[in-house]
């Protein structure tokens, strides 16, 4: 604007020295009017510096004020808003519905298994080709001799937990879910697996309500594995509905009954839901720098109501199992079991709880099993897991057929990298044999690869 006005002065004093230069033979009514002329610019001139005198008293005022503004302090920004991040949620992911705290995580996994079995083949749609079953080893069959490859993203999981503020304290339950095992879908097009039912339960206080891990198995002793899950020869591993207590260090719980008995014939299975006594679980739990083992005992009422058969026997099983630490970040998981009837508690199911005689009672079978493996950490998201596994059945060659399950056991050893992101890969070969009571055998040998990302 300063400029402008600048200009503006310097157009107008040459208009009036123009003028004042005419020529002096003007007549007199030129005289006047160029008179006039200067007096009317005179009056322009004294408007035009009235003009540059107001701006530049704006421009110091302006000038004043920037000044006042940089010498004082900057105020501090307003706090931001509260944000939900991982450390407000065991899932590492949530939001609030309500007065409800809802949080999700889970994982991607993606296996690729390479299997070699000795004698026979297990079905494409079987699960038992997605992770280790050891009472599905072929033993006797016929098959091409080959190895099978399989990829499958089935071992994928997801699940949500809540948390609500009640007159009786936080009322907290988990929903969560996999692909394993889904009648649904095949290898031909789409592979579009239903989602099941993992566990679902509901705590208040020290009560638990829902399907949830068994009270008699400890997860801690499951090893670590590149496929879903190895060393399962004799592992305990259920998942079933049940009412728990917790105190303390003490454990009890009453959880569905349900007995896998073999026939007459000694062949076979029958999964009856019979019977009015709910299995009862009691356990205790030590805990400590050193890891933690725990104590547990089952007992059962085994039962079967069919034409020809209404049976009852007891069963009942012991376990010790745990984790013991071995430096900072390096473990030994391990588990020992046995019993008369333990049945679908142990080996994935590998021998039945109860064998029905001649008579149509029951008879439980003795069992024992157990696993050992090491995790040792290497550094850098780097480690390996070396483990064994077993479990025998004391078969009454008077009542099971010659085909019936005495042994499996497994061997494995993998490699895992953490490589960051919640990325895990894992390389891993096992091998596992059954042997039957007339000696006969079937072995299995498989590589898996898998890469998991965890969210």
């Amino acid at each position: 604007m300063a400029g402008a006005q600048t200009f503006r002065t310097f157009l107008i004093s040459t208009i009036a020295a123009g003028a004042l230069c005419a020529p002096a033979f003007a007549d007199d009514a030129s005289t006047a009017a160029l008179e006039a002329r200067i007096a009317e610019m005179e009056a322009m001139l004294a408007e035009l510096r009235a003009e540059i005198d107001a701006t530049r008293q704006a421009n110091t005022a302006m000038t004043d004020r920037v000044s006042e503004l940089e010498a004082r302090p900057v105020a501090a920004p307003a706090a931001a808003l509260p944000e939900v991040t991982a450390a407000a949620s065991p899932a590492g992911n949530g939001f609030m519905a309500g007065d409800t705290r809802v949080s999700y995580g889970g994982f991607i996994d993606i296996d690729a298994h390479v299997t070699d079995l000795s004698d026979g083949d297990i079905a494409p749609t079987s699960i038992a080709r997605d992770f280790y079953i050891p009472g599905a080893i072929p033993v006797g069959g016929t098959g091409d001799g080959e190895p099978d490859t399989d990829f499958t993203a089935q071992g994928s999981r997801f699940f949500f937990t809540t948390s609500t503020p009640t007159d009786f304290g936080n009322v907290t339950s988990r929903l969560e879910f996999d692909f394993l095992g889904s009648p649904g879908g095949d290898e031909r097009v789409s592979n579009s697996y239903n989602p099941r039912l993992r566990v679902g339960w509901v705590q208040l206080g020290d009560w638990r309500f829902g399907q949830d891990w068994s009270t008699f198995q400890n997860t801690a002793a499951i090893p670590e594995s590149a496929s879903f899950l190895v060393a399962s020869d004799g592992m305990i591993f259920v998942r079933q509905a049940q009412v728990r207590y917790t105190r303390g260090d003490f454990q009890f719980a009453l959880e569905n009954a349900d007995s896998t008995v073999t026939p007459a014939a000694g062949t076979g299975r029958i999964d009856a839901g019979d019977g009015a006594m709910p299995d009862v679980v009691a356990r205790y739990n030590f805990t400590g720098d050193f890891g933690n083992i725990s104590l547990s005992a089952v007992g059962r009422n085994l039962a079967l109501e069919m034409p020809g058969v209404d049976g009852n026997a007891f069963g009942w099983g012991l376990a010790a199992q745990g984790r013991i630490n071995v430096g900072d970040s390096s473990d030994i998981r391990f588990s020992l079991a046995g019993g008369e009837g333990l049945g679908r508690y142990i080996g994935l199911n590998a021998v039945n709880g109860a064998i029905v005689n001649a008579s149509g009672d029951l008879e439980a079978i003795p069992v024992w099993g157990g696993l050992v493996a090491l995790r040792h950490d290497i550094g850098g998201g780097r480690r390996f897991n070396l483990g064994y596994s077993r479990l025998e059945a004391d078969n009454d060659m008077t009542l099971s057929a010659p085909t019936a399950t005495r042994r499996v056991h497994s061997a494995f050893a993998n490699y895992m990298v953490t490589i960051g992101g919640g990325v895990t890969l894992g390389a891993e070969i096992l091998l596992g044999e059954r042997v039957l009571e007339n000696g006969e055998s079937g072995s299995i040998t498989r590589a898996t690869f898998s890469t998991k990302y965890s969210f």
